[in-house]
């Protein structure tokens, strides 16, 4: 008993155990975040959408969702007999339906190789793993998705952020340390800016530095056949890697890296620890992305009708003086601010019909959370005019430029927004 005792006051004069520790960082999001901050109502947590909303949520930027082409391929993979014959994608090889889809991928997008990986998470993981390392510093743009920032921490290489889309700070940074991998989104995932290719290869080829683009958001949409925004500038002897998540306008789940050199396939398969330690896709997930592509390739229609609603969205939006950040493409984003007044805007615009996303941090930076708003070719011209009109009465209820001190319950009030928002 006292020898029980005894070890009972040595945990206690060492403090937590791991398991305490654990406990205590979910109580205090609870009750600082949740409870807190967000008044009670995680923030997160909004309504759902009835027959005939407006759903600007999805990545799904050709509305490709339920084409009966691409669903009849799925159905096909199906019933496919090797269903239960899984493997990691370093055992495939020769005619294999994965190896042969990346290869499709892989001229798509006029590369010399490609590979398929299970998300665009691994992918980028995979290929950071692969070609970055303690001695090679990565320059990655403030804006960049955060698989870049945490790739580049699994290859534990030095990590040097430069201001967003501007070449004259990544130089100075090169200068200072040195050659490296320099890491960009062609089309930035929270507000739609599009990342000056041209003017970064001609820093990754001034400084011997190379340059990899993550194209999640432009491939299907930008390009020759939906080749993407680095095929679309001829800019592919130029930029040595390109990345992408399947899950946007391919509306499926993969990722993809395309590379330079057609040794690097093998040479990725074996280095990945993503790809080493994962299966293959499943026979339905090839088959549904195989269809898809062939249906990308033709369906100009759908890309230019995304270019003409995004046109006319945009220039509406900046008409009523809302700050897009540089928005350029299909993703728009209010500026909220912080986040109970994002929150009372969200519930305002689904009152009135209208789904978009919040993004709040870890996603944004403090007090800079956004609405944002991914359109689609699936959108009718009433949908548009919907959309604006409600943009129109935001500005009018909430102002287009959001206060520079913190939104609190009683501003809520204060704008006939219930306190627990």
């Amino acid at each position: 008993m006292c020898s029980e005792v005894a070890v009972a006051s040595e945990r206690s004069s060492m403090g937590p155990t791991v398991a305490e520790r654990i406990h205590q960082r979910v109580e205090r999001f609870h009750s600082e975040r949740v409870a807190g901050h967000w008044g009670g109502r995680h923030l997160l947590h909004s309504g759902t959408p009835r027959y005939g909303d407006v759903i600007l949520n999805s990545g799904d930027y050709l509305a490709l969702t339920g084409d009966p082409r691409i669903n009849h391929a799925i159905k096909t993979g199906l019933r496919s007999a090797n269903m239960g014959r899984f493997a990691s994608g370093a055992f495939l090889h020769g005619a294999h339906p994965q190896i042969v889809l990346e290869r499709a991928l892989a001229e798509h997008l006029r590369a010399p190789a490609g590979i398929l990986c299970q998300s665009g998470w691994h992918a980028t993981v995979g290929l950071m793993q692969s070609i970055a390392d303690p001695e090679t510093p990565v320059y990655i743009d403030q804006f960049a998705h955060m698989s870049l920032w945490h790739s580049a921490r699994v290859a534990r290489a030095p990590i040097h952020s430069f201001r967003h889309n501007f070449p004259g700070h990544l130089r100075e940074l090169i200068r200072q340390h040195g050659p490296g991998i320099i890491a960009v989104d062609a089309i930035y995932s929270t507000n739609g800016s599009r990342c000056p290719l041209t003017q970064l290869c001609d820093i990754a080829e001034e400084t011997d530095s190379v340059l990899v683009v993550d194209e999640s958001h432009a491939l299907g949409t930008d390009g020759p056949a939906g080749a993407g925004m680095v095929v679309a500038l001829g800019l592919t002897d130029r930029v040595s890697f390109r990345i992408a998540s399947l899950s946007k306008a391919f509306a499926g789940r993969a990722g993809f890296v395309a590379a330079n050199s057609a040794e690097f396939a093998d040479y990725f398969k074996m280095e990945s620890q993503p790809a080493v330690f994962s299966s293959m896709l499943l026979p339905y997930e090839i088959a549904g992305l195989a269809a898809t592509l062939d249906v990308i390739r033709v369906d100009n229609a759908r890309r230019q009708r995304l270019r003409e609603l995004s046109t006319m969205v945009r220039r509406a939006l900046t008409t009523l003086e809302f700050d897009l950040e540089g928005s350029a493409s299909h993703i728009v984003a209010l500026q909220a601010g912080p986040d109970l007044r994002a929150s009372a805007i969200r519930d305002f615009l689904e009152a009135r019909g209208i789904y978009g996303s919040l993004l709040c941090p870890p996603c944004t930076s403090y007090n800079h959370t956004l609405i944002r708003f991914c359109l689609h070719a699936g959108l009718t011209d009433q949908h548009i005019d919907r959309f604006i009109e409600a943009c129109t009465d935001i500005r009018a209820r909430f102002g287009a430029t959001p206060p520079i001190k913190g939104f609190s319950p009683a501003h809520a009030q204060a704008r006939g927004v219930p306190s627990n928002t």
